[in-house]
């Protein structure tokens, strides 16, 4: 029992909490009323005021959330309840800001935040109509079927007499029935494959089939957990210890890595049944699938406790990145420690790598900082000084490759280095490795400083020549040069001729090295020789594309890449010569020339592409490049008339551009290439982590769409979906030309064709990202013809357009002064109206059906006919839609124009609107009788023109229509047959209440 409180006590503490509101005491003040204030006392006051505060401070959100929510402005609203979250955490009213927030991640696909949520509003508030309703749908489009329709049970239970939940709960039961009649089936077909899978000795081929049947298996969510209940675990870390067949164990190992997928428990499992040891095991093999599959083990683990998936676009969910925290930092540290391991082959090592590139960026899981923590920049110093033709006792195994991914590697760390402390770190850490190598005597040390600071100008560039500016380092480079020893002459060679990517650089080598280097070109052995070559070749082209700057002499140029192209098909010639004559060719055809006497050379561009399909990453700059060139595909300042001028007149020099690079011989270069067969090596050099490469290898392919006969075959090589990929990541620049490439094919080639199934869906988003005020008027035409071609293809394309937010971006354009923009505009338009959401865009307060009417007077006939075409689709479903074209003043104008177009098409659809109308109701239809588009449709309907015989017949149905009106005038009694009877809500009413109205 409570203390009896006096009433004098009780009027004091009155007195108190008043005099707190009246003269809102701070801490400083410890008297009142002359009252003196204890300390306890104080607290508790001071308390309640803060939790009376907190709980109107957490309604406010609230308010600010529900408000954002009806206005479809789900982050906002989010984030607003997140706030009143935070405050409220005592407030009765906390079950509620979880379930509003819950309504706001279903709106945004957010399905797993919205089930958490739901879940907490019903720890407190037990057996909630709306988080029960909202849980229930959270589950459905997780797939968690099962979970969903025992939420609906549950709210059926709660609620017998809620119309919302009954058609829900029909046909979740029916999906939960026929998922245990197939998961029976499946529980039996996974206990079959299962033992002829591990059992050594049945048949090789039997034992082959089922382990193949239990990857198709575990893609599935229910196969994956049979196969996990089954035991497969121990079974798979048996079997890889013995298993002979390649296939099998490379099987066994796609079983695992769908056992992960999106199961943190199986995945939790795995990894305490197997060890990240175990992965990195599977991972030292000299299979390249094998290595493949457990990279991807490796990915899948990582996706899992992050909350992304294997598409370029996709990103981390950053609740359950701080929930996985440390299960993330052990993977990615092990892997880390693995760059350098001496025992793993050099493709576990590449692999390893590239999942720390994929990871690193502040895009995906933030972990370059972590990297530079856990000193991972020496490691890849470690792999970057490597050199396959120099082998120690402790040498690394490396691939042609590994150089090139370390590199790239490096690139993409230092790129997320963005403020000055970070920045600090990473350069102490490498000048540090620098340093220490330079400080060795030994001359095993002081090449592997130089092939360092090599892939240092390859990766990270700036920071690169920032080292070989340090004192004596550039002059080191040069003295080794001209020793007689040849691994010391070539280590030097790469590295000048990575350093003079700069011009500053180039000038400074120029003065100091060619000397040196037309000295090493006399060398016997060829691979000096090539490398000089390349070093040549690159100083030559320092004019770029200024046609009147020639560094060398006339006719130098054409004498190096002709020295370049005998190396590149020689027949016997080693990979690594090729690789350094085609970088020389990538300096040298930045010549009109070179370009022209190259791409006439079918052996030297078969050579080329060969180079490329072998995929070694470190072919893949000399070979890109060289086609970039020859398909002038590189990115050209514009010139504008008013700069020349003013340039002339400050006597600055002008570029000049050589007219071997006219457009008509561009083409034709481009057509030469496509019919080479370039698609297939751009792309086999796809898969590479380098967005700069990937930026190049995105413009290539650009080029080739914009030769509408190349299309077709671009597609047939594969290139459409390596070009989706290119669109999803990489530099803005290169997205965009990919982007680009994927509209060409969209416009010309049936999408059915070019897009085939989820990657219909894929491409939606990399066309829209070209509706962007950034891009050129071509890239919008371009990419507004191809999603109006997508949109013809089914209701499922037209549902992504629409939730991809198609229509707002498409719409300004129907604004825009352009003739073509406008029309691929409303084109776009017309076919969207198929999708019911777009009729219901156009029903709400809006003037878009308006301006659609008022675009359908337009004098261009493609314009006019998209338009009509629209409105007609719109008025055959729409009722409002109907009423909305009253909304223009001119409609009677409008109408006029549509009854009396010049062009039969627009005519027939313009009287197909009219007769959408008539037939809508009969207010709308007296209005429209009552002027004079009666008589222009009874001329219509006697019009003998078989031109416009299909309007002719709608005219006639129009008349058909009056006339029934004419009959209603005089008795009928019933104008409308759609009204409802008064009745309780419907259940699709009760389904919109208990899904989408916030408390």
């Amino acid at each position: 029992m409570l203390p009896h409180i006096s009433l004098e006590f009780s009027s004091w503490l009155h007195g108190l909490q008043r005099a707190f509101r009246e003269y809102k005491i701070g801490s400083h003040v410890r008297e009142v009323h002359n009252f003196p204030i204890t300390s306890g006392i104080d607290k508790k006051v001071l308390s309640m005021t803060n939790e009376n505060k907190a709980v109107e401070e957490c309604l406010v959100y609230k308010e600010k959330g529900n408000e954002a929510f009806k206005n479809s402005k789900w982050d906002e609203a989010i984030e607003y309840y997140t706030k009143a979250i935070k405050t409220g955490e005592k407030s009765r009213e906390l079950p509620v800001f979880y379930k509003n927030r819950a309504a706001a991640y279903l709106k945004v696909n957010n399905y797993d935040a919205a089930v958490a949520d739901c879940t907490e509003s019903l720890e407190i508030s037990p057996n909630d109509p709306k988080a029960l309703f909202r849980r229930s749908q959270a589950y459905e489009a997780l797939e968690k079927y099962e979970e969903s329709y025992k939420d609906a049970v549950d709210l059926w239970k709660a609620d017998p007499n809620n119309k919302a939940i009954q058609p829900v709960l029909e046909r979740l039961h029916a999906i939960v029935q026929e998922r245990i009649t197939r998961n029976s089936q499946t529980s039996s077909k996974v206990k079959q494959m299962c033992e002829l899978a591990f059992d050594m000795g049945a048949p090789l081929e039997k034992r082959k089939s089922a382990m193949n049947n239990l990857v198709v298996l575990a893609r599935e969510s229910v196969g994956a957990d049979l196969i996990f209940k089954e035991g497969a675990l121990k079974k798979i870390a048996s079997l890889v210890k013995t298993e002979k067949n390649e296939e099998i164990y490379l099987n066994s190992v796609r079983v695992i890595a769908e056992i992960c997928n999106r199961s943190i428990d199986r995945t939790k499992a795995v990894l305490q049944h197997l060890g990240v040891p175990w992965f990195l095991k599977v991972l030292d093999s000299k299979n390249q699938e094998i290595v493949n599959a457990a990279q991807f083990c490796l990915q899948t683990i990582l996706n899992t406790f992050s909350g992304m998936d294997n598409k370029p676009e996709s990103k981390p969910n950053q609740e359950m990145c701080d929930k996985y925290k440390k299960e993330i930092d052990t993977l990615l540290t092990c892997m880390v420690y693995t760059i350098t391991d001496r025992t793993i082959s050099g493709f576990a090592r590449d692999a390893v790598i590239e999942v720390i590139t994929r990871n690193v960026h502040y895009n995906t899981l933030n972990w370059a900082e972590r990297f530079v923590e856990v000193r991972g920049l020496v490691r890849l110093m470690e792999v970057c000084s490597e050199l396959e033709e120099y082998k120690y006792e402790s040498a690394m195994d490396i691939t042609p490759s590994s150089r090139t991914i370390a590199s790239v590697c490096l690139a993409r760390i230092y790129d997320n280095m963005y403020y000055d402390g970070a920045r600090q770190k990473f350069t102490e850490q490498i000048e540090d490795y620098i340093k220490d190598k330079l400080l060795s005597p030994d001359f095993e040390a002081k090449v592997r400083v130089t092939v360092a600071i090599t892939s240092l100008l390859l990766g990270p560039l700036d920071f690169g020549n920032a080292i070989i500016s340090k004192e004596g380092i550039l002059q080191m480079i040069l003295a080794m040069a001209t020793t007689d020893d040849i691994l010391q002459q070539k280590v030097a060679c790469e590295c000048l001729i990575a350093a003079a990517s700069k011009k500053d650089k180039a000038k400074a080598i120029t003065n100091q090295g060619v000397d040196i280097l037309k000295q090493l070109y006399r060398s016997k052995d060829e691979g000096i020789r090539v490398r000089a070559l390349v070093g040549l070749c690159k100083l030559g082209s320092s004019g770029g594309l200024d046609a009147s700057v020639r560094p060398f002499a006339d006719g130098a140029t054409t004498k190096l890449a002709e020295a370049c192209r005998k190396f590149l098909v020689k027949p016997g010639k080693d990979k690594d010569i090729r690789k350094w004559a085609a970088e020389g060719l990538a300096y040298l055809t930045l010549d009109a020339d070179v370009k022209e006497k190259l791409v006439e050379d079918r052996p030297a561009i078969q050579a080329l592409v060969e180079l490329a399909k072998t995929g070694d990453q470190s072919v893949l700059y000399g070979v890109i490049t060289t086609f970039v060139n020859i398909c002038n595909a590189y990115e050209k300042q514009e010139v504008l008339p008013e700069m020349v001028e003013l340039a002339k007149f400050a006597k600055h020099h002008i570029p000049e551009e050589h007219d071997l690079d006219d457009p008509d011989f561009v083409s034709k270069r481009v057509t030469i290439l496509g019919n080479e067969g370039v698609t297939s090596a751009l792309v086999v050099l796809s898969k590479t982590e380098s967005h700069s490469s990937r930026e190049l290898i995105g413009r290539v392919f650009n080029a080739m769409c914009g030769v509408p006969e190349l299309r077709g075959k671009v597609v047939q090589d594969g290139g459409a979906k390596a070009c989706l990929i290119l669109a999803q990541e990489g530099t803005e620049k290169g997205k965009r030309q990919a982007a680009q490439a994927l509209a060409r094919i969209g416009i010309t080639i049936n999408p059915e064709v070019a897009f085939p199934g989820q990657r219909s869906l894929e491409v939606i988003r990399p066309l829209l990202n070209l509706l962007h005020p950034d891009c050129t008027a071509l890239e919008n035409f371009e990419s507004m013809m191809a999603l109006c071609n997508l949109a013809q293809m089914s209701n499922e394309v037209r549902e992504r357009l629409v939730k991809e937010g198609a229509l707002s971006k498409i719409e300004p354009y129907l604004m825009e002064d352009h003739l073509y923009l406008t029309r691929a505009a409303c084109q776009c338009i017309c076919n969207l109206m198929m999708s019911e959401e777009v009729v219901k865009k156009h029903e709400g307060e809006n003037d878009r059906v308006k301006f659609l009417a008022l675009l359908s007077q337009e004098e261009d006939e493609e314009t006019a006919l998209a338009t009509t075409g629209a409105l007609a689709m719109l008025t055959s479903v729409s009722k409002k839609g109907c009423e909305k074209i009253f909304d223009a003043s001119s409609w009677l104008d409008i109408m006029r124009t549509w009854v009396a177009n010049p062009s039969p098409g627009v005519q027939h659809r313009g009287v197909v609107i009219l007769l959408n109308m008539l037939n809508a109701s009969p207010d709308i239809a007296k209005r429209i009788l009552e002027t004079d588009i009666l008589q222009l449709l009874n001329g219509l309907s006697q019009l003998p023109d078989e031109t416009r015989a299909k309007a002719r017949e709608v005219a006639q149905q129009c008349l058909a229509v009056a006339e029934k009106y004419k009959l209603l005038k005089h008795g009928s009694a019933n104008e409308d047959d759609d009204d409802e009877p008064e009745s309780a809500e419907t259940a699709e009413t009760a389904q919109k209440e208990l899904r989408e109205n916030v408390d």
